[in-house]
């Protein structure tokens, strides 16, 4: 055990920072216009940017990802109830209540742990106006059967892509799908602008009034206070960051790959074995690397590796654990067996930039060593 423990500790992320200098030439920029936030030079230069990286209609920037979500949803001027995922992060669930709206939880599938559409048209009823479904680490949903059904029933359809900047379907960037798709620029996403959020929709309508939302309800053009709002607005500090970090973002994507794929071929033989599950890239997918997880068969064998894992000075995350219905905040049904099983199980292992493929080695060699020390 000795030789594999890390002298320092190895987190589950770490967050992207730019070369120190070309952040440094964005907040020369920032001295020299003294706009701090409310619409400035770099928010509108990183909202051109990724306008043009989505060939996208309409981008709204946000303080963070959940304020994004919320305001979408306000902006939707939604009631009732929203189907959604038990397996994703609080935010999502969190949205949703916030709006006055009931989450109803569609259980998910078992390849890539996605919302399962099979599990959605027995929940809509005559109180259901959206889907929310979410591209748990990254892997798109399946979007066109969740189209059909949305359209079939007239429902919106908001995408949680806090985990999916990059992703392609084919072509198409994945935040081109549904009403809506939300991004988080999160410091610990594959893309962040230290906190952050991004709208990317079609509607020219909701533009207008995502930009009062996000401050405080004031309209644009007349100034005046139309709708409940809240201060939602990116800052020139995050807007910097994002650009900075977009200026790299192919390399890191890059390295990421590489970080994946040899965990990939690290963990093979374990998988083989059937001693744990890893998820893997969808075909036809340009993926982004984002999480590395792995799926071990129950939850005492998961929560004996992520202990075990800490004594070497590596951090792993039971990554989403509970699901959603289970919080002790809410009173939901707990109906999702599929979603409950992978959540007990689950395991995400340090995956960043600059995580070395030694580390990634040693990492393996510690899994199975204390896999057999298991059994």
């Amino acid at each position: 055990m000795g030789n594999l423990i890390f002298k320092e500790k190895i987190f589950v992320t770490r967050p992207l920072l730019p070369p120190l200098k070309e952040y440094q030439k964005k907040l020369e920029e920032i001295w020299d216009n003294q706009w701090l936030t409310n619409y400035g030079p770099l928010e509108h230069e990183f909202q051109t940017s990724l306008k043009n990286i989505f060939n996208a209609k309409n981008v709204e920037l946000f303080s963070n990802g959940h304020t994004s979500l919320d305001l979408a949803l306000k902006a939707l001027d939604l009631e009732g109830e929203v189907i959604t995922t038990p397996f994703t992060f609080a935010s999502t669930t969190q949205a949703i209540i916030e709006n006055n709206l009931k989450p109803v939880f569609a259980d998910v599938d078992e390849e890539y742990y996605n919302i399962n559409p099979e599990n959605i048209e027995s929940l809509i009823t005559e109180d259901t106006c959206a889907i929310m479904p979410v591209h748990v680490f990254g892997n798109p949903c399946e979007v066109e059967k969740i189209e059909r059904i949305a359209k079939e029933h007239d429902l919106k359809v908001i995408y949680d892509a806090a985990h999916a900047f990059g992703v392609k379907i084919g072509k198409n960037p994945i935040v081109k799908y549904g009403d809506m798709s939300m991004l988080s620029f999160h410091a610990t996403k594959v893309l962040n602008t230290i906190e952050g959020g991004a709208l990317i929709f079609d509607d020219d309508e909701l533009s207008y009034k995502l930009k009062a939302l996000k401050n405080f309800g004031i309209t644009p053009d007349k100034e005046e206070v139309r709708f409940l709002g809240k201060n939602g607005k990116m800052n020139e500090f995050e807007a910097a960051m994002g650009l900075c970090n977009l200026n790299n973002l192919e390399h890191v994507i890059h390295e990421r790959s590489l970080i994946y794929n040899h965990y990939l071929e690290c963990l093979e033989d374990l998988e083989d074995a059937g001693d744990l599950k890893v998820i893997r890239p969808q075909r036809n997918v340009e993926y982004n690397y984002a999480y590395f997880t792995i799926k071990l068969n129950g939850i005492e064998e998961r929560d004996y590796l992520m202990d075990k894992l800490a004594e070497y000075n590596v951090f792993a995350k039971k990554y989403f654990y509970p699901p959603c219905n289970e919080f002790p905040a809410y009173d939901f049904e707990k109906n999702t067996p599929i979603a409950k099983d992978i959540s007990d199980s689950i395991l995400s292992l340090p995956m960043y930039y600059g995580l070395s493929l030694e580390d990634v080695g040693q990492i393996c060699e510690i899994i199975k060593l204390e896999l057999k020390n298991y059994e």
